[in-house]
């Protein structure tokens, strides 16, 4: 199996940085397309059916009915969308308490104890610095954009759900590495041909997302789906739920399954602070935003991190 033909699309020859900034583009083009949609239903109910239709577009753009599934296989997928599912909306209740960039900041605890807690080899000085100047940068970025003399009081309740965002998203990184790396199970359709054979595994990791975003879509039906309504009024609004779910979700999502394949838990934890580096970057670029002195310090810290974590090599995607 060439590492090539396991990124399904994605050269192996292209870095895993790049992958990040991709999904990172198409996550924040969808975020702010989203925007308009919070006019017609509340925020948990715009994510809600985004994941949904997100399952949806995978389904059929995978068909994991084709697939043999084990009770195993099935019960990971479903406890690993359940967590995907969490971290949205817990992350959609803790900005409903607090400013964005704070609860950016609360939430990447998360990718940052995972970042130290599964890094392999000896504790040299990249293994803590990286994670450090990663989160370092996203606080800067984060706390950096926050208005605090109209932000108000502290709430805590914002503060505990972006911490709990940040517990879900670290354990989605850690299944989803596991069901990335471990589709080997054989493709019945794939015949002998090695370029189809090399694919199984990445389309039983997407097949996994697809049949997750599904179980998540069902079970947290009772907070989302009441207030969904007004997003299947019209054929307009379907088509722009449709193209929020495929930015914001099956791009950046299928994304971190190839990079999964690729890099270790510890360095995909840590590229993840590339997020709301490419926030800022995108800002500047297409709306003028223009930096601020933390934003611009943010973005140097998280650009080291990377550098020093990818600089470290990354295990073959079996490890």
């Amino acid at each position: 199996m060439t590492r090539a033909r396991a990124g399904a699309g994605v050269p192996a020859a292209v870095p895993a940085p790049v992958i990040f900034l991709g999904a990172g583009v198409s996550m924040y083009l969808g975020a702010a397309l989203a925007v308009g949609l919070f006019e017609r239903a509340g925020a948990v109910s715009v994510g809600w059916a985004r994941l949904v239709v997100a399952a949806l577009v995978l389904a059929v753009l995978v068909r994991p009915w084709q697939l043999a599934w084990t009770w195993r296989s099935l019960r990971a997928a479903a406890v690993f969308g359940l967590m995907l599912g969490a971290m949205n909306l817990l992350f959609y209740v803790a900005i409903d308490h607090l400013p964005l960039g704070a609860a950016v900041a609360i939430e990447f605890t998360g990718p940052v104890a995972v970042a130290v807690v599964t890094a392999r080899g000896g504790w040299d000085w990249r293994r803590i610095v990286a994670p450090l100047l990663a989160a370092s940068g996203v606080a800067a970025i984060g706390l950096g954009e926050v208005d605090w003399a109209g932000a108000g009081p502290v709430s805590w309740v914002g503060v505990a759900f972006a911490l709990a965002a940040g517990a879900a998203w670290a354990g989605y990184m850690v299944l989803g590495r596991r069901i990335a790396a471990g589709g080997s199970e054989p493709d019945p359709d794939a015949g002998d041909d090695d370029g189809a054979s090399a694919a199984v595994p990445l389309r039983r990791g997407m097949a996994s997302l697809a049949l997750g975003m599904a179980t998540a879509g069902l079970a947290y039906a009772v907070v989302g789906a009441p207030g969904a309504g007004p997003l299947v009024a019209d054929v307009g609004t379907i088509g722009f739920v449709v193209l929020v779910a495929v930015l914001s979700s099956v791009v950046p999502y299928a994304l971190d399954q190839v990079a999964m394949r690729r890099l270790s838990t510890a360095t995909f934890a840590l590229l993840n602070a590339l997020l709301p580096a490419t926030a800022t970057i995108v800002g500047f670029l297409s709306l003028r935003q223009v930096p601020s002195g933390w934003e611009l310090g943010g973005v140097v810290a998280i650009s080291v991190a990377v550098a020093l974590a990818t600089r470290r090599g990354t295990p073959p995607p079996s490890a």
